[in-house]
Order: structure tokens, then sequence, then C-alpha cells
């Protein structure tokens, strides 16, 4: 698939996006401030999957308008992953990709080896059981395990966005799911704006099923041009 076609299928999912969750968010949102976070998210997750920086700006925003809905919910896991990793991590993921934009003016994207996937899972692992503990601390707190998972997919995740590594978007997957199923017993028990939160995350699954693909394809351009250049070093 050459840059051109690239380029076409970036801005028709970005479109699907957009339209879909302006259609949608219109019938589930209970206000202005619903709707911001919904839209916002959603452009956010899309420039991300098609490698464009500017996701980062957007996602600053929301993470701000998210950390408070999630604080209304006693979902404080979220509220501090927000506050304290999301926004200052967004600021420097924007600085750091900018050092790798491609001619079509999307990111350079790579991949990981099997042995730093292996390492990744077992961290994955560890982490989300030493936090739910520490959340489960707080009596306030609402599924603390199902928060910390959310939590530390979030983190790695983000950690492997900034650094250009197609695996994020595998983490995203399983973070998108979870975080279904912690909105959909939030909004069982009577949570707030738990529908317009499910609607979101469900559409962050799909974007993140196709942020995989976009990616694969990406890292695999990025080798391809790698093994290219150093052949041509070595001739």
């Amino acid at each position: 698939m050459n840059a051109e076609r690239y380029n076409r299928v970036d801005l028709i999912w970005l479109l699907f996006l957009t339209v879909t969750g302006s259609i949608l968010s219109v019938f589930l949102s209970e206000g202005i401030f619903d709707l911001s976070i919904f839209l916002s998210g959603i452009l956010c997750v899309g420039l991300i999957a098609i490698g464009r920086r500017e996701g980062y700006l957007i996602g600053l925003y929301n993470s701000l308008s998210y950390a408070i809905l999630a604080y209304e919910n006693g979902l404080y896991g979220e509220v501090y992953l927000n506050l304290f990793f999301f926004i200052p991590t967004g600021i420097l993921g924007y600085i750091m990709w900018r050092q790798h934009i491609t001619s079509g003016k999307t990111v350079s994207m790579r991949q990981l080896t099997w042995t730093w996937r292996a390492f990744i899972a077992v961290l994955c692992l560890v982490a989300t059981v030493g936090l739910g503990m520490i959340l489960g601390l707080n009596p306030q707190q609402n599924t603390p395990f199902i928060d910390a998972t959310t939590n530390v997919l979030s983190i790695i995740a983000t950690i492997l966005m900034m650094w250009r590594y197609k695996e994020q978007w595998i983490l995203y997957i399983l973070l998108n799911i979870i975080t279904i199923i912690m909105w959909t017993l939030r909004t069982r028990a009577g949570g707030d704006s738990g529908d317009m939160m499910i609607l979101m995350w469900s559409l962050f699954l799909l974007n993140a099923v196709f942020g995989c693909w976009r990616w694969h394809v990406g890292a695999q351009k990025t080798t391809a041009h790698n093994q290219a250049r150093n052949l041509g070093q070595a001739i």
C-alpha cells in the first residue's frame, strides 16, 4: 500500500470515528461536558491510531475532563492516572514524536522483540496485583482490581506509545475490554454517565483494532526502510 492510499484510509477512518461519535453522543450525552469528553477522546485516539502527534494535544483536555468524571464515580485510580500520568506524558509524547515524523506527516512506527513482549506481559500481571491490593485499602474505592488493571495497562501502553511501538495496541485492546466491563458495573450500580462511557470505550476498542493493523503495517514499512538503508550503507 503506497503513501497516498495510507493517507486515504487514515482520513476515512478518522471521519468515521468523528461522525459516528458525534451522532451517537447527541442521543446519549447528559450535557455539554459529557459530550466534550466523548468527542475529545474519540478524536485523540483516532489521530494516534493513524500516527498523528496532534492526538496528544487533544488528549490533554480529555485526560483532565475524564479525571473529573471518574472522581464523581469513585474511580480514584482513574483520577490519579489521568492527572499525574496522562497529562505529563501527553506533553512529553508530543515532543518525542516530533523528532520521528515521516514525509507523510505520520510518526515512524516500530516493534518489540519477543523477549521484551514476554517481559511486559509478566510486568503487567505483577503490577496489577500489587496496585489492586493498594487501591483496596481505600474503603471508598470501587472494583479495585479492575481499576488497577486499567491503570497498569494504560501506563505501560502509553509508554510503548511514546516510544512508537506497535505492541501498545494489544494492551489497548485488553484495556478497552476491561474498561467497558468496569463502566458496565458502575452503570448497574447507578453511576453517572455510564452509557456514554460504555459507548466511548466501545469505539476506543474498535479504534484499537484498527490501530493494531495500521501500526503493524507501519512497523513493517519502517523495518524494510531500515534494512534497505543499512544495505545501501554496506554497499
